[in-house]
């Protein structure tokens, strides 16, 4: 089988304004999408269809829902949402498919557009094929003209979205809790405060005041990952005894204690299978993750006493292998748990098959709120992670990395020169242009150790892809949070 041309592993992406990200790829893209959901479900398809605060989202959105109706689709606006809240409807309503118009953590001058199914999944890669057959015949037609049309907001959908977040948690009270919450300008910046206040937390409330383009610019999951010192500092500022941020589209959710200690996907990962574990109510008595999840991660699943699988990197791995231990298992009043470390973690159960950073978040304050008076790093306390960081960097082209022998060579340096090496991952990213590097060690080894390492690899991928000098580069320590500098030249 062919891969998709346009969809990536998270929709499509691309810079707004430049193909595909323009108002004629999309309105066509509508079009194929509805005629081969026509075809599959033997009837005009139904959608729901949300948006993140992008400036770009609105004329995106107006494409995207005059292609479809073009095709005779019904299609709900629910203007704007979370990601996870589109995955929810599309399933609550019955849904053929739903859509969301969102770059995800990325800048706000990116753009993308991914489909659910009507379970609230990813469409498959069979499904991707089968809109881009379409899509190549459509290409070849003029556009109309798309007129920038008031919005009809179908709210009470959000309602009930708000309904459902509330209803899982019953009986959970935040009284006296003072939360600092960051929504990245992105599209939890209504919600999250409106869920939280309900359950009688105390908020403080950062970056909630959308322009267009302030989404996730210094705000956001992702800025509390690269730079914790900042967000720690605010901590302490409004005496919060802990702090919650989702990254754009609000599917990830990156949380720090009251001593300013980051809590990432790992941590949260952790302490949702001990808990369903300990009640019976683990799927398949078993937490999913990828290969990049830090090995502390493992060492706590088997003190705890449940399975730890490993999937490659993308939620969509992630997810498969949860429905298999539905399939083997059986789920009822059971919850499968799975994710990445950068905090999409994804609860699984007959209504929800998608990451939520809400939910998680209200799922880790219900165990918080288990026994009274216990601070958040007391629950982490227990988790203890090795050193470990990635490397990221922007290449002019993806050439196969088995095809790059001076980038082998230095790996195999690497391995030869660090005893305590516990993983060492390269990879390109699904979405984007950039080269990838995980490394992780014992405690032998320091993270400033392993970030020497990874930016010569960084110089070496750079040089090997004809990637210009200067090209954007960055070392992250997730075990810790924070960018690690590039050393100096003396």
């Amino acid at each position: 089988m062919n891969s998709p041309q346009y969809f990536g592993t998270d929709g499509i992406r691309g810079t707004a304004g430049l193909f595909p990200m323009t108002r004629d790829f999309v309105y066509q893209l509508g079009r194929a999408a509805a005629q081969v959901l026509r075809d599959q479900h033997g009837q005009p398809p139904r959608l729901v269809v949300a948006r993140d605060t992008r400036e770009s989202g609105f004329w995106l959105s107006q494409a995207l829902l005059a292609g479809l109706r073009a095709e005779g689709a019904y299609v709900r606006d629910l203007g704007v949402l979370p990601t996870p809240a589109v995955a929810f409807l599309t399933q609550s309503q019955a849904a053929h498919s739903g859509a969301v118009i969102s770059a995800s953590h990325n800048p706000a001058a990116e753009n993308g557009i991914k489909f659910f199914n009507d379970r609230g999944m990813k469409l498959s890669e069979a499904q991707e094929l089968a809109i881009e057959a379409r899509l190549a015949d459509l290409l070849q037609e003029e556009t109309p003209e798309i007129p920038d049309e008031p919005e009809h907001i179908a709210a009470e959908l959000a309602e009930e979205y708000i309904r459902d977040l509330l209803n899982e948690q019953p009986g959970l009270d935040l009284s006296g809790l003072r939360i600092l919450l960051d929504c990245a300008n992105g599209a939890q910046y209504a919600v999250a405060p409106i869920v939280l206040r309900e359950l009688g937390a105390d908020l403080v409330v950062l970056n909630a005041e959308p322009d267009g383009q302030n989404i996730n610019d210094h705000a956001g999951s992702e800025a509390m990952r690269s730079d914790p010192a900042d967000f720690a500092a605010r901590l302490r500022e409004h005496q919060a005894d802990l702090g919650i941020a989702f990254d754009g589209d609000a599917d990830r959710v990156i949380l720090m204690d009251e001593k300013g200690n980051l809590v990432d996907g790992d941590h949260m990962l952790a302490m949702l299978g001990a808990w369903l574990h300990k009640q019976g109510r683990l799927l398949g008595d078993a937490l999913v993750t990828t290969t990049m999840a830090n090995g502390g991660l493992k060492v706590y699943a088997e003190q705890q006493g449940y399975t730890l699988v490993l999937t490659p990197v993308g939620d969509k791995y992630v997810t498969d292998e949860l429905l298999k231990l539905a399939q083997a298992d059986g789920s009822e009043g059971k919850m499968g748990v799975g994710g990445e470390q950068s905090g999409h973690i994804i609860l699984l159960d007959g209504r929800h098959h998608t990451g939520d950073g809400l939910r998680t978040a209200l799922a880790i304050l219900a165990i918080l709120r288990e026994q009274p008076g216990q601070t958040l790093s007391q629950l982490t306390g227990q988790i203890a992670k090795f050193p470990q960081l990635i490397a990221s960097c922007k290449v002019a082209q993806k050439i196969p990395l088995d095809q790059l022998p001076d980038v082998q060579a230095f790996a195999q340096q690497i391995r030869d020169q660090l005893p305590g090496l516990q993983t060492l991952n390269m990879r390109y990213s699904g979405t984007e242009s950039k080269f990838r590097l995980m490394l992780e060690a014992d405690t032998r080894h320091s993270p400033a150790e392993l970030a020497a390492l990874a930016w010569q690899m960084v110089d070496q991928i750079q040089t090997s892809t004809g990637t210009p000098p200067g090209a954007k580069a960055e070392v992250m320590n997730v075990a810790e949070g924070g960018l690690i500098p590039r050393p100096s030249a003396a």
